[in-house]
């Protein structure tokens, strides 16, 4: 194991973890390095799982024990040690999920290879709640999304929060970045899917309904909070998909309505026998 002990803040070899609570900073500053921040053991172990390499560990003497196996599992990689104080000064909250591990951000999937084989992807427009990014993809990993693509302004997946609020499931879930918005809704359609909306417009089909049609390949498009979905965008999808609603609620949280969705659209191989 290669452990290194702090006694500074000002430590170079700790930059990774510097301003970390700086959200307009990081969310800048990870991608164009080429890296991103898991926390906590669980999050950790599951970037390992997935194949992701670390660039260094970094975590209290407390919590050595718990990572033995993995420090011996990967022993050319740093192991930066620290008091809770002088880790809450570096990183500027308090830590207190065990590890956190620098990694090295994946090479992105092209998208014919990412759809090749795809039956239900959603598309997120421009959510740059970060929160909200976590639980879709927590919700993508448990109900049947095979890829998930984001617009050019919508949150970064492995952003620290959307990570740590998906518990990790944004590493079982290919996902892709597009880069023009929504023109490239066509590279769906051309890939045979039905793009559709998840909004409330005045056309817009209950979702049992369409569920119960069965697509073959089906891409659910999610719009931003509180603005909601461009009218671009609506005028490039094939239909609009509502969740009807009772007791004069008029939506749902977008990270709520996708879960609802996502299971009522799932792929049923029953109803095509």
């Amino acid at each position: 194991m290669t452990i290194h002990y702090l006694e500074s803040a000002a430590d170079p070899r700790v930059t990774d973890y510097t301003q970390l609570t700086d959200v307009h900073l990081r969310k800048l500053r990870e991608p164009a390095e080429g890296m991103y921040i898991a926390e906590s053991s669980r999050v950790l172990r599951r970037a390992l799982a997935a194949g992701h390499q670390p660039r260094s560990f970094f975590l209290a003497e407390k919590w050595l024990d718990d990572l033995q196996d993995i420090l011996r599992a990967y022993p050319d990689v740093p192991a930066f040690i620290g008091s809770a104080a002088l880790l809450e000064e570096i990183t500027g909250f308090h830590l207190h999920r065990g590890a956190m591990a620098a990694m090295q951000r994946p090479a992105p999937v092209p998208l014919p290879e990412l759809l090749a084989g795809a039956r239900r992807v959603a598309v997120l427009e421009d959510i740059v709640d970060h929160t909200n990014v976590g639980a879709i993809f927590r919700s993508a990993a448990a109900l049947d999304i095979d890829a998930v693509l984001v617009s050019p302004r919508c949150g970064d997946p492995l952003y620290r929060r959307s990570v740590r609020v998906s518990m990790g499931t944004v590493f079982q879930v290919p996902w892709a970045r597009l880069n023009s918005w929504p023109q490239d809704l066509h590279l769906l359609k051309d890939h045979g899917f039905t793009v559709a909306a998840l909004e409330l417009t005045d056309d817009a089909q209950d979702v049992d309904k369409v569920a119960a049609q069965n697509p073959e390949k089906l891409a659910l498009v999610l719009g931003t909070e509180g603005a909601g979905m461009s009218a671009e965008t609506l005028a490039a999808v094939d239909l609009a998909i509502k969740i009807p609603m009772r007791n004069g609620v008029d939506s749902l949280n977008v990270a709520a309505a996708s879960a609802v969705a996502f299971w009522e659209l799932r792929p049923r191989d029953e109803l095509r026998n």
